[in-house]
């Protein structure tokens, strides 16, 4: 059986931002037979413009985000919670992703969303709005794979219980059947 691959975009671009931390761990302890890889240079990505989506002009950094993707199994975005939503690099990484429209590399794929903030939600409506892009541009994301840590009252990189149910949301992300491929 070959390995699935899982592409992460983490939204957070602080260097020791907690959730990139959450997801290098994600990637270290990733389970048996799923490799993980972090999207690098969600920053680098211009925000989103039609005028630069043009056929061998595509930003550098876009174009590598949606070869990643493409090649990729699944996608797990690794995210806080900016202002009751999804950071803005998160949503413009979905933005590219979705493009061309009914074809983006993000189209099928099976796709969910963890994260830890320190707000009395946990980051919910962050998770949601993500999961709600990314179904919009054609990602298949269950509602029903999620984790957000409600408090920072321990520490979720070595709390083993934590640590359990991230791996957890990435066992279930993994046992999601991608959208079989046009022929």
């Amino acid at each position: 059986m070959s390995e699935t691959r899982v592409v992460v975009l983490v939204g957070s671009l602080r260097a020791d931002s907690l959730n990139r931390r959450i997801a290098e761990l994600l990637v270290e302890r990733a389970p048996q037979g799923v490799t993980m890889e972090i999207a690098e240079g969600l920053g680098d990505i211009p925000f989103y413009n039609e005028d630069l989506d043009r056929a061998g002009e595509v930003p550098a950094a876009a174009q590598a985000l949606r070869q990643l993707v493409d090649g990729a199994d699944r996608v797990l975005a690794v995210t806080p919670e900016y202002n009751g939503t999804m950071p803005a690099v998160l949503n413009n990484a979905i933005d590219w992703l979705s493009r061309p429209y009914g074809a983006g590399a993000i189209k099928g794929k099976p796709f969910a969303v963890v994260g830890v903030t320190p707000t009395p939600y946990g980051g919910q409506w962050a998770h949601e709005h993500a999961r709600r892009s990314a179904t919009i541009a054609g990602a298949i994301a269950p509602d029903d794979i999620a984790f957000s840590q409600t408090s920072i009252d321990v520490d979720v990189l070595t709390d083993e219980e934590v640590v359990g149910r991230l791996i957890a949301a990435v066992e279930s992300l993994v046992a999601v059947e991608p959208a079989p491929k046009a022929a």
